[in-house]
C-alpha cells in the first residue's frame, strides 16, 4: 500500500486523545515484578524495568518519552516514570492503528526535543500530526458535522492505517523455547556484590568523533551513548589505523547518559564510554548483567552522569552458589566479595537459556 501524504489533513492531538503524565517511583518503592515501567527509554518498547507494583494505567495506551518524544505503544497494562507522557484514545484504537500512530508521532517529533528542552504534557497537548483520512466515494473528503477530530470536520481512516500495518511483510520470529518455563528469580535470597569485586578491568575506552571515521553499511561497530541498537551509532571501515580497537565481550556504559550494552562484537568508542572486562564474562553473563545495569540508569542523567567512581562503587544483588542444603557456598579467598559469596554464574546462564527466544540470541 502507498502512502500519498500529500492528502493528508492535520490534526491536534488533543482531539485523538488524553494526556497525562506517568507517576514516579523511587527505586526504594518496588522489586523486580511482572508490571511493566515505561520511562524514556528509546529501547524495549520504551520499558526500563519490571517492577511489583500494580499497573497504574490499562492496556492500549501510547507512550512517549518526553525527551525524545519517541513513541511507543502498550498493549498490556503498565506503569509509567514521570518522565514518560500517557496517550489514551478517545476513540476505538486497534493494536495496529496504535503502531501506525506512534510511528507518526515519532517521525513528527523526534529530533525536536531534548534534555534541555523537554516535551512535557503540556508541549504534547501542542502536537499536529497528518493522517491519512476518510473519503466519500466521489473521492471528496467524509466531513462530519460534529467535528469531533477536527475543526474542519476531517476523520481519520482508521481503516487505512490498520490495513497499512496488515500489509507490511515480515517473517514471524520463531522460538524452540517453550513459553512458561522460565526460571524463577528467588531475589531475596540473593546477595549484594560491588561492581569493583566482579569486574578485574574497568576504563575509560579511548574516544573517537564520527569526523574521523568512515562510515559503512557492515564494518567495525561504533559504540555511543546512544540508547539504540545496542549502543551502536555506526559501522565503520575496518582500517586498523583506529586507536583502542577494543575487543569482544564487555560491557559498556556511557557515562552521561547510563546506557548500559553487551558487546559481542570489537568494536571503537565515542565519547564518555567506560568498559567493564571480567574473565567469567560471556554472552548470557553479560546479557543478565545488562539488566540489572540497566535498572541503575534511572539513577542517573547528563546532570548527574554515571562517572567511574560510582559505576566501581555500585552494588548489585545477585544469586549465589548454594551447597545441597541451600546454604551459601564461601570462598575462603574472597574474590569476589567480603563475605566470600560467590556468584552462581551457572543459574544466570539457565535464566537466559530459558526465556523464550533466547535460542535466537
Amino acid at each position: 500500500m502507498e502512502l500519498n501524504v500529500q492528502d493528508w489533513k492535520e490534526f491536534n492531538v488533543t482531539r485523538l486523545f488524553d494526556i497525562c503524565a506517568g507517576n514516579y517511583y523511587s527505586s526504594d518503592d518496588y522489586e523486580y515484578g511482572t508490571t511493566p515501567y515505561v520511562s524514556a527509554s528509546a529501547t524495549n518498547n520504551g520499558v526500563g524495568q519490571m517492577i511489583d507494583l500494580p499497573p497504574d494505567f490499562s492496556e492500549n495506551k501510547i507512550v512517549t518519552g518526553k525527551v525524545e518524544c519517541k513513541a511507543f505503544y502498550q498493549g498490556k497494562p503498565f506503569s509509567a516514570t514521570s518522565d514518560a507522557n500517557i496517550f489514551a484514545p478517545k476513540f476505538k484504537m486497534t493494536q495496529n492503528v496504535g503502531l501506525f500512530l506512534t510511528s507518526i508521532i515519532t517521525f513528527n517529533e523526534n529530533g525536536k526535543w531534548s534534555y534541555g528542552r523537554q516535551c512535557r504534557v503540556g508541549d504534547s497537548k501542542e502536537i499536529i500530526v497528518k493522517l491519512p483520512i476518510k473519503h466519500n466515494e466521489d473521492n471528496t473528503p467524509t466531513i462530519d458535522e460534529n467535528r469531533t477530530y477536527s475543526d474542519e470536520g476531517y476523520i481519520p481512516d482508521w481503516q487505512f492505517m490498520e490495513d497499512y500495518i496488515k500489509s507490511l511483510h515480515h517473517k514471524p520470529i520463531t522460538t524452540k523455547v517453550k513459553a512458561g518455563n522460565v526460571k524463577e528469580l528467588d531475589v531475596d535470597n540473593w546477595e549484594e556484590f560491588k561492581v569493583s569485586d566482579l569486574f578485574n578491568r574497568i576504563y575509560k575506552a579511548k574516544a573517537h568523533t564520527k569526523e574521523e571515521v568512515v562510515e559503512v553499511d557492515k564494518g567495525i561497530h561504533f559504540v555511543s551513548r546512544t540508547d539504540c541498537n545496542n549502543g551502536v551509532d555506526i559501522t565503520v571501515d575496518k582500517d586498523t589505523r583506529y586507536e583502542g580497537l577494543e575487543e569482544a565481550n564487555c560491557i559498556t556504559i556511557g557515562d552521561t547518559t547510563a546506557t548500559v550494552f553487551y558487546q559481542n562484537e570489537r568494536f571503537i568508542a565515542g565519547d564518555h564510554m567506560v568498559v567493564l572486562r571480567a574473565d567469567w564474562l560471556n554472552l548470557k553473563r553479560g546479557l543478565f548483567f545488562r539488566t540489572l545495569f540497566a535498572q541503575e540508569g534511572i539513577r542517573y542523567c547528563y546532570g548527574r552522569a554515571y562517572r567511574m567512581d560510582l559505576i566501581k562503587d555500585t552494588l548489585l544483588k545477585l544469586p549465589i552458589k548454594r551447597d545441597s542444603n541451600g546454604n551459601p557456598v564461601i570462598d575462603n579467598n574472597r574474590t569476589y566479595s567480603n563475605n566470600g559469596y560467590i556468584p552462581d554464574w551457572q543459574f544466570m546462564e539457565d535464566y537466559i537459556n530459558s526465556l523464550p527466544y533466547s535460542d535466537r540470541i
